[in-house]
């Protein structure tokens, strides 16, 4: 799917209006700096890391957080123009920003889409106004099919998430809302189970006996059931919780599974890139003032730049290959980590779990089935050699 030496760029803009109660990202309620400020930190920590990695070919830029679409259109310019006048830029370049169905940001869609944006990822949750006031979120049902409608109008691609296994939804309930959601689509959605992340609101409740979730049978009928209803209307899963029309997969989300490097800039953002014959981590500091410090004092906002042994990066190769359809070529991931895969899985375990129907395994490609899916957690922990 892609060549050697094209890259994904993200772009974390860390500010919300508020904050989810399910929500573990690296977010704040307001700016604590000028906006130009924040701009002309961005386009530092470009050049730096575009001195760093010359000649590479950009496949995709995101803009996530927080809530980018906060940000004004021509300041979203600045960051495109810098990242693909200093690198090569792929002809099929996908630019995805994410966004919130508000009025305030609907009537910027069109400015973004003329900022050179050209994919949007809303972040609509429910289509249920009572599922939305639980989950936080700060719009309606209304305001999400008018989102959605401008949307489709505006880009030739989008996406929107969906929060399924909520407490008190029921198997019926979620049907009849996502069969309400695929007229609305454009051949992509993200769906995702409810997942209670320590640090949060949710969390809390739930240690108080607040909040009671689904078992995991409960969990894996509701899986099994949007799998089966996406699949029925062409959007088939391509990755564990992302269903898509052929062609309408995320790139940039794929850069990551299939181990592309990528650059990660912003409070909190992670990356994982190649230069001078090595791989690199990064995680740029997460408070706000400390990222803008640390990109004035370096250039980037990162920590450091901690090289990746290759048998991390195996492991990281299969951790994100488990997690697409396509799987795992092991004769790839052994040419990329520079690691030999029989020395880090266990064939004997493979082949149990080979046998129970959860992967397939031929000519050293490693795939997951459905079944495989409900349990990607656990398989790669099983099948590593332990050191």
């Amino acid at each position: 799917m892609f060549k050697e030496g094209q890259i994904g760029v993200y772009i974390h803009w860390p500010f919300c209006l508020s904050k989810c109660p399910y929500c573990d990202f690296n977010v704040y309620l307001r700016r604590e700096h000028d906006a130009q400020d924040w701009l002309k930190a961005y386009l530092q920590s470009i050049r730096t890391y575009q001195s760093l990695m010359p000649g590479r070919e950009v496949v995709s830029i995101y803009f996530g957080g927080g809530t980018p679409s906060l940000m004004a259109p021509n300041e979203v310019r600045a960051i495109i123009d810098e990242v693909t006048g200093g690198w090569g830029v792929s002809d099929q370049v996908e630019i995805t920003l994410e966004a919130n169905p508000t009025s305030t940001e609907m009537n910027k869609f069109e400015a973004f889409r003329q900022a050179g944006v050209n994919r949007l990822s809303l972040g609509v949750q429910s289509l249920r106004d009572e599922a939305l006031s639980f989950l936080g979120r700060l719009h309606s049902s209304d305001d999400v099919r008018r989102a959605l409608g401008i949307a489709s109008k505006v880009f030739d691609r989008f996406t929107f998430d969906l929060i399924y296994a909520r407490p008190g939804q029921t198997l019926t309930g979620w049907k009849q809302e996502l069969q309400e959601a695929i007229p609305l689509m454009k051949g992509h959605l993200s769906a995702y189970q409810l997942t209670i992340k320590p640090g949060t609101a949710f969390a809390r409740q739930v240690d108080r006996g607040d909040l009671k979730l689904a078992d995991d049978d409960c969990l894996a009928d509701f899986y099994t059931m949007t799998s089966d209803v996406m699949t029925d209307h062409g959007m088939p899963p391509y990755e564990v919780s992302n269903y898509g029309a052929a062609g309408q997969e995320s790139r940039h989300n794929m850069v990551y599974w299939l181990y592309q490097d990528y650059v990660g800039i912003g409070p909190g953002a992670h990356g994982r890139i190649g230069y001078a014959g090595q791989k690199f981590s990064t995680e740029d500091y997460k408070r706000p003032g400390d990222w803008m410090a640390a990109v004035q004092r370096q250039g980037h906002g990162a920590h450091g730049h901690a090289p990746i042994s290759p048998q991390d990066q195996f492991e990281e190769i299969l951790m994100g290959g488990l997690r697409v359809k396509t799987g795992v070529d092991l004769d790839r991931a052994e040419l990329k980590s520079g690691y030999t895969w029989c020395d880090g899985i266990d064939t004997q375990r493979l082949q149990v779990l080979v046998e129970q129907g959860w992967l397939s395994f031929e000519r050293n490609h490693l795939s997951p089935s459905r079944e495989g899916w409900l349990r990607v957690d656990s398989i790669l922990p099983y099948i590593l050699k332990a050191p």
